[in-house]
């Protein structure tokens, strides 16, 4: 039996409806969303690239420790810059072994611990050696990274201090900053496995924003098509 006109109509339709949306012509599709598709794959640093970038800032502890937090926690721009001299060490001059993160510095006024790895240690007690070295403040509620009038360092000082460190590191291509916490968040997942303990680790409200880690890496596409024949 032959399908009716109706039907048949029907089925144009759908295709059309299927071509354009493949396409990206302007035509839209009842139950399909509008605008871009999602960025799905954020940036992250290769193996190779983390370790160029510590190693060629080992000689100036503050961006080193900088670069570091933000691998080692996967705290935000803003955060890192926001810490105080106390809530990174006691009293004494000891490293804490977690930060709580303020309220009035974290995303969304969202107060949480976040865990510090132990190779983290011996950068930190470094670092304060050369902010006693410079005279900077250690005051408690001093800014933990200062500029050189002893003010907060701010965002954007930071931000170009990357590029600059990526490219004296030797990068074939230059990342925003935030992608030291893509790259953190990254690797605690390839790691574990664990896609909640990922979340724990980025202090995402739902797992489902978490999923994005899930992606494959660079470094893990790179191994699998070398010894594709070609």
């Amino acid at each position: 039996m032959g399908l009716g006109s109706s039907t048949q109509k029907s089925n144009r339709d759908l295709e059309s409806r299927h071509f354009h949306g493949e396409f990206g012509l302007d035509v839209p599709a009842r139950g399909l969303p509008n605008g871009p598709m999602p960025y799905l794959s954020p940036p992250t640093l290769t193996r190779a690239e983390q370790g160029a970038l510590l190693r060629a800032t080992l000689a100036h502890p503050r961006d080193h420790l900088l670069f570091s937090l933000g691998l080692g926690t996967g705290l935000r721009l803003a955060e890192i810059v926001g810490l105080n001299v106390g809530d990174v060490f006691f009293p004494d001059g000891l490293p804490r072994g977690r930060i709580r993160l303020r309220r009035e510095i974290a995303k969304n006024g969202r107060a949480g611990d976040v865990f510090l790895p132990d190779a983290l240690e011996p950068k930190m007690r470094r670092f304060r050696d050369y902010k006693v070295r410079a005279g900077e403040g250690l005051d408690p509620r001093d800014p933990l990274f200062s500029n050189q009038s002893g003010a907060r360092l701010s965002k954007r000082r930071v931000q170009v201090a990357f590029k600059v460190w990526q490219v004296r590191a030797g990068f074939d291509r230059l990342y925003p900053l935030h992608a030291l916490r893509h790259t953190a968040v990254t690797n605690v997942y390839r790691a574990s496995r664990d896609l909640f303990l990922a979340q724990r680790f980025a202090r995402h409200v739902s797992p489902l924003t978490t999923t994005i880690y899930t992606h494959v890496s660079d470094d893990e596409l790179s191994a699998r098509l070398r010894t594709l024949t070609c």
